[in-house]
């Protein structure tokens, strides 16, 4: 017999909401405001590209084993950024980490996707539970309440507050935990194919890939269960309910 629907996770970050300019473009805004000169955006978004591979390697999931957790280890890689680009100055860096850190909680360096409200409040309609799922530190509440999201989940679980990050399945486990039902009466979105995607359809759930693009790289990945838009995904849910 077929187990009906009960609840909907989200990822987060390229699935409902998007950084509204590139990390290089922000980063050098800053530069200029704060210390009054400038910075290539390209050669800083490559540093950041460098510095955040090496931290995620060195420190996983914002460090959290290490007892760094999510404000210091962003600091570390803005620091480190700018320190690849000529920029030497300690009290220059630490404030500058600390202005992007604090920065990146405001919705002006965020988009919402136009299909997000819209289809979170449809799901709603449904009478489907929804909670969050999401690689990301604690600032996300914040970030979701500002962007006018929070009130549609029951929860959110971070990676940093999981201590674990996807693609570990423990924690596709601490949601369950939290939703109080099986796998199969839960579905999960996200735009990432292993982490989203194959985990969750691996542990049981109801997965979808989001690929805004349409560029159907991962030919496994069955029509049915890939979404171009969020739009689509109310119908697709209805079916697993009736």
């Amino acid at each position: 017999m077929r187990v009906p629907l009960h609840w909907v996770l989200w990822d987060v970050k390229d699935t409902l909401l998007k950084v509204r300019r590139s990390v290089g473009e922000q980063y050098c805004q800053e530069v200029k405001r704060t210390a009054g000169f400038s910075l290539n955006p390209t050669e800083v978004e490559a540093a950041f590209r460098q510095s955040f591979h090496q931290y995620s390697k060195l420190y996983p999931n914002y460090g959290t084993a290490q007892g760094l957790g999510g404000k210091a280890w962003w600091m570390g890689v803005v620091r480190d950024t700018f320190a690849q680009c000529r920029v030497q100055d300690a009290a220059l860096l630490d404030t500058l980490a600390h202005n992007l850190y604090h920065g990146f909680c405001s919705p002006n360096n965020w988009e919402v996707f136009p299909d997000s409200a819209k289809t979170l409040e449809s799901i709603s309609s449904l009478g489907l539970k929804q909670g969050v799922v999401s690689n990301f530190d604690n600032r996300l509440e914040g970030i979701l309440r500002d962007c006018g999201l929070l009130s549609h989940f029951s929860f959110l679980l971070t990676s940093e507050e999981a201590g674990i990050a996807k693609p570990n399945p423990a924690i596709f486990h601490q949601a369950l935990e939290k939703c109080g039902v099986t796998a199969a009466s839960v579905a999960h979105i996200g735009d990432h194919y292993v982490n989203d995607y194959v985990t969750s359809r691996l542990l049981g759930l109801h997965g979808y890939l989001l690929d805004r693009q349409g560029r159907n790289k991962y030919p496994d990945v069955p029509p049915q269960h890939r979404l171009k838009t969020l739009e689509e995904l109310p119908a697709r849910l209805q079916q697993h309910m009736d």
